[in-house]
């Protein structure tokens, strides 16, 4: 057995997702019970597997050198809170502020790399090109998409990062709106920041709808 499959092995065994409401964790593998009314946060970590590992994990990596295995991601989301279900009645719909941030933390990255990364359309898979394209707000109706009036940080959501010394990094990008229901099932990780470069890695990650996407935003 090679070293990168034992060490997916290992590393897809260490997966992990939680989802909360008001700061408060629900213990558990998947989404979890609806939180109700109130903030809103959705957590997912898990440590990366190359596709070929034994136990596959949610995260995978295509380049062992900038995204080695059993290094490590957590994304978040945060959002408006869910309506009271007496306010959406009275008001025919669910009206709520249009904020949405995600956060990312990784460690166990190349020292001192810069890498881009986007949340993308589809799920992670074998292929790199699985996760299909980037999320837009504003879609762009000539895809894949190139227009820089469509392909940037605010129609878009990166979280582009150089690792540290220790091969940890952050980023956080924050929108005035939300994602459409199912169209934003990953992050991505490139192995150069701006709004293109060779996939180095894959997060799937379920992202959820929440506020108005409304346009110009």
């Amino acid at each position: 057995m090679v070293a990168g499959t034992a060490a997916g092995m290992a590393a897809g065994a260490v997966a992990a997702a939680v989802l909360a409401a008001g700061g408060t964790p629900i213990d558990g593998t998947g989404p979890g019970p609806d939180p109700g009314p109130g903030p809103a946060r959705m957590r997912v970590e898990a440590r990366f597997a190359p596709p070929t590992a034994f136990v596959p994990s949610a995260a995978v990596t295509y380049d062992m050198d900038l995204v080695p295995a059993g290094s490590w991601i957590q994304v978040t989301q945060t959002g408006p809170p869910r309506p009271e279900p007496s306010e959406a009645g009275r008001s025919g719909g669910a009206k709520v502020a249009n904020t949405t941030t995600v956060t990312l933390r990784v460690n166990g990255m190349k020292p001192g790399h810069a890498y881009g990364v986007h949340v993308h359309q589809k799920p992670c898979g074998a292929a790199p090109e699985d996760a299909g394209g980037h999320y837009q707000h504003r879609v762009d109706p000539v895809q894949p998409s190139k227009d820089p009036d469509y392909v940037n940080p605010r129609n878009e959501v990166w979280l582009d990062f150089t690792a540290g010394p220790d091969g940890s990094g952050e980023a956080r990008a924050r929108h005035r709106w939300g994602f459409r229901p199912g169209e934003a099932r990953s992050v991505v990780l490139h192995d150069a920041p701006g709004g293109a470069g060779d996939r180095a890695a894959c997060f799937t990650v379920p992202f959820e709808p929440r506020g108005e996407a409304r346009e110009g935003d």
